[in-house]
């Protein structure tokens, strides 16, 4: 039997958006727990999405949910084609923080709620992060991918359909 501390974990995560940057949304995180020799003990997926929101939103939330769904502490290795979530956490993030989550222009931190959420959850773990080049074939990132598509697709759909208030 393998205890939860003896595995590492992989996440791949995938955001998508109807019209790139607003819309119907999704996002998908794909989880892989590995036992030391490197064999797969379990691997499972998780995606939702929303009716009205950002591509921005949906890659933190591809992380954050991710993350959620593992013990702590943990060993995590994240894989994300989001150049907006590495690029931001790891350069900006700590100086958000420090300037009262404000940008070097002084204005508010979009997204502040989901990025406070993303540190605590990081905080809890032992995160590793990859930049993974999207849509060039590589097998978790693909899956990834298309989950958050097919959430988007079905929010999408069901926003259609939706009486209008």
């Amino acid at each position: 039997m393998v205890s939860p501390g003896d595995l590492t974990y992989d996440i791949w995560t995938d955001g998508a958006c109807a019209h790139k940057t607003t819309g119907a949304g999704g996002y998908a995180a794909v989880l892989v727990a590995r036992r030391s020799d490197g064999s797969i003990a379990k691997q499972w997926e998780l995606s939702e999405g929303d009716f009205e929101t950002t591509n921005n939103r949906m890659e933190l939330m591809a992380v954050i949910t991710g993350l959620r769904a593992l013990p702590t502490p943990a060993r995590v290795c994240i894989h994300t084609d989001s150049t907006y979530v590495m690029k931001n956490f790891r350069g900006s993030l700590e100086r958000w923080q420090g300037n009262g989550w404000r940008t070097a222009d002084r204005k508010p931190v979009k997204n502040r709620g989901l990025w406070e959420e993303l540190s605590t959850e990081v905080d809890r773990r032992d995160v590793e992060w990859v930049k993974v080049a999207g849509h060039t074939g590589v097998e978790l990132n693909e899956r990834a991918d298309q989950l958050a598509c097919a959430q988007r697709d079905a929010y999408a759909e069901r926003s259609r359909r939706r009486p209008v208030e």
